[in-house]
């Protein structure tokens, strides 16, 4: 074991530093310190494990004790936080989706069953008072001046309820969430439900109306949604300007 490891593996382990405060110490950069721990056998700490060491040393201030985020702030770590992700080397994905595949292997058959009963209840309350995501552009969408009806029975004769109406602009919002694009349910279910789409779709475009699709993943973090919506106005300036032809009616945001 050369010097570096040495002196990487002792702030790390009998120290108790972060592998952010090594790096600085060292004049190198996080990542090539949390391979040398992982070359060594040493297990990394999570941030909150990091955070809470840091705080019994007296090295840092709680990062939120008496403060209030602007939103503005929220947007930037939240951003931050989607980019970390992206980046996030194939090999560091794989290992997080293992340790989650062995988390579940290691519950108990009540503690699985009462996870699948709180995805069975979120899809129920998403079912009667809307999704997160599509509160959250009705909310804002409303703060900008537009009517917005939610779970309207828009064509009874066809029991077609759609997610968000605009009356003004005769324009329909649609919130897809991940069993509407990925086999949560399985193969057969997803391509029912594509269909299901597809003839919904198709139903509100020959009646004259504009419909938007939002797809979302369920879990949208705040820059996401901030994305999203500002997405879904400029689409709605432009109807509002301009009703668009028949052939560019159908619009798509992911």
């Amino acid at each position: 074991m050369n010097d570096f490891d040495k002196k990487v593996i002792k702030l790390y382990n009998e120290d108790d530093h972060s592998t952010y405060e090594i790096a600085k110490r060292m004049k190198t950069y996080p990542n090539k310190i949390r391979r040398t721990l992982i070359k060594h056998g040493y297990e990394l700490k999570n941030k909150s494990e990091a955070q809470k060491v840091a705080l019994e040393k007296g090295r840092s201030s709680h990062p939120t004790m008496g403060k209030t985020r602007s939103r503005e702030e929220k947007i930037k770590i939240s951003s931050g936080l989607v980019g970390y992700w992206e980046e996030m080397s194939d090999s560091e994905r794989a290992k997080r989706a293992k340790i989650a595949k062995d988390n579940w292997k290691k519950m108990t058959s009540e503690q699985k069953e009462n996870m699948r009963s709180k995805g069975i209840a979120a899809i129920r309350t998403a079912a009667t008072e809307g999704s997160k995501l599509e509160k959250f552009i009705q909310s804002r969408l409303q703060k900008a001046g537009y009517s917005v009806k939610m779970h309207e029975l828009i064509i009874p004769a066809e029991n077609l309820e759609i997610d968000l109406y605009i009356p003004e602009l005769k324009t329909i919002i649609e919130v897809d969430g991940p069993s509407h694009f990925l086999p949560i349910w399985g193969e057969e279910k997803l391509q029912k439900q594509i269909n299901a789409d597809l003839r919904k779709s198709g139903s509100l475009l020959s009646r004259g109306y504009v419909v938007i699709r939002v797809k979302s993943l369920g879990q949208e973090s705040l820059s996401k949604k901030e994305e999203i919506i500002e997405t879904v106005e400029e689409v709605l300036s432009s109807v509002k300007t301009k009703f668009p032809k028949r052939s560019k009616r159908f619009i798509e945001v992911e």
